[in-house]
């Protein structure tokens, strides 16, 4: 296994340890907010506000790692940011504070995401793509298994102990940015460009982007307005008659599930094709949310994030290792900075969508409408979009 070198190695335990920090406080965020004083409102104010700052810096900061030609330093702040944002949320709880912490965690994601994605895409082969970005999904994803695991473990016997959870978490958050500072840039001959990085300059690489990668993305983008937060899909089961333990660990089923398929199934897209196991991940998707509409036990519901899992390891890391193959090398952290950017925000919107039919017309609606739009997606990537065909664009401008 060569093509799991050194740097992807390492991004990879980074990941891991990044997500372990984070993962130990999604299931409790909401339950803390509440406990200092946060509405509703408020949490999904502060949410909205987090994710659109760091969808809207994915972009640029692609643009920028692309145009300075370094992906190292972006790669080291982003993770800072990230880790350092956990116990500021601990030591104060004035909503100003909470808001500043929560959007420097995003703000971290924003700056790193392009820039580490650029990085993987560098170290690997047009033939190695899927295996290279979906060994670094597996191993991110592990972190999303162990970090609400952990948390549990450790509420089970400090409860309501969640300010010295936040400060637990800065542990792996230390050491995923001691494990940064490995991380060198290639050595390049770098052309002095003295032109300046506005924070929207990235809007005009969609322009100036090949004709396929808008295709793809557009495709992609449309997906991302149908498919709304995974806690919806929790909340059903919560629904159902689930237990909280029963739900988080649900949750955590998927996560394993997810985490033991990225990589087998990132080799298989290489032999296959990463067209093929994308559309098949976009069905398994179709299954899951049509599934949803029924109600029954815990089995069903575990079969259904079975699914799940399968589905987000057929489509999550191969969609990033489709993108940097049809994309030039020089603008890979542009382009995927670009398309994350655009699912950020479509994500919210999603989110905003699917929350709006759940409460008018039910959920069974809401998780019908998500499928019939996944229908047609299915059908675009199947009909309209070739197989990535990775030498021809990639080598014009390498």
């Amino acid at each position: 296994m060569k093509y799991l070198t050194r740097t992807v190695w390492i991004l990879s335990f980074i990941s891991l340890l990044t997500d372990v920090a984070s993962e130990m406080l999604y299931p409790i965020m909401p339950i803390y907010l509440k406990s200092i004083g946060f509405s509703i409102l408020l949490i999904g104010i502060l949410e909205g506000v987090a994710e659109a700052t760091a969808g809207l810096s994915k972009g640029y900061f692609g643009k920028l790692s692309d145009h300075s030609r370094k992906r190292a330093p972006f790669v080291q702040l982003g993770y800072v940011l990230s880790a350092v944002s956990k116990p500021m949320m601990a030591v104060l709880v004035y909503p100003v504070w909470i808001f500043f912490a929560r959007t420097i965690d995003r703000l971290g994601k924003g700056i790193r995401t392009g820039a580490r994605d650029a990085l993987l895409s560098d170290e690997a082969s047009p033939a190695t793509k899927g295996r290279v970005f979906g060994f670094h999904r597996s191993m991110d994803t592990l972190g999303a298994v162990a970090g609400p695991a952990l948390a549990l473990l450790f509420l089970y016997f400090y409860p309501g102990q969640y300010r010295t959870l936040f400060l637990v978490a800065f542990v792996p958050g230390l050491l995923a940015i001691g494990l940064s500072f490995y991380l060198k840039d290639r050595k390049t001959v770098v052309k002095e460009n003295k032109t300046p990085v506005g924070f929207f300059s990235f809007l005009r690489y969609w322009k100036s982007s090949p004709a396929v990668y808008r295709k793809v993305v557009v495709g992609l983008l449309v997906f991302t307005l149908s498919n709304s937060s995974d806690v919806f899909l929790l909340l059903k089961v919560k629904q159902a008659g689930l237990s909280d333990t029963a739900t988080i660990g649900v949750y955590i089923f998927y996560n394993l599930v997810y985490a033991l398929a990225a990589f087998p199934l990132g080799m298989l897209a290489d032999r296959m094709g990463l067209k093929k196991i994308f559309v098949s991940g976009l069905l398994l998707f179709i299954i899951v949310y049509t599934g949803m509409t029924i109600t029954g036990s815990w089995y069903w519901y575990g079969f259904l994030f079975f699914l799940y899992g399968l589905y987000a390891a057929a489509t999550e890391g191969i969609s990033k290792a489709w993108i940097s193959s049809i994309t030039h090398k020089a603008d890979t952290a542009t382009a995927i900075g670009t398309y994350t950017g655009f699912q950020s925000v479509c994500t919210m919107l999603a989110s905003s969508f699917t929350g709006w039919i759940w409460f008018q017309f039910g959920a069974g609606n809401a998780f019908l409408i998500t499928a019939i739009i996944a229908i047609f997606v299915f059908f675009y990537f199947l009909l309209t979009i070739p197989e990535p065909v990775v030498d021809d664009v990639r080598s014009t401008n390498s």
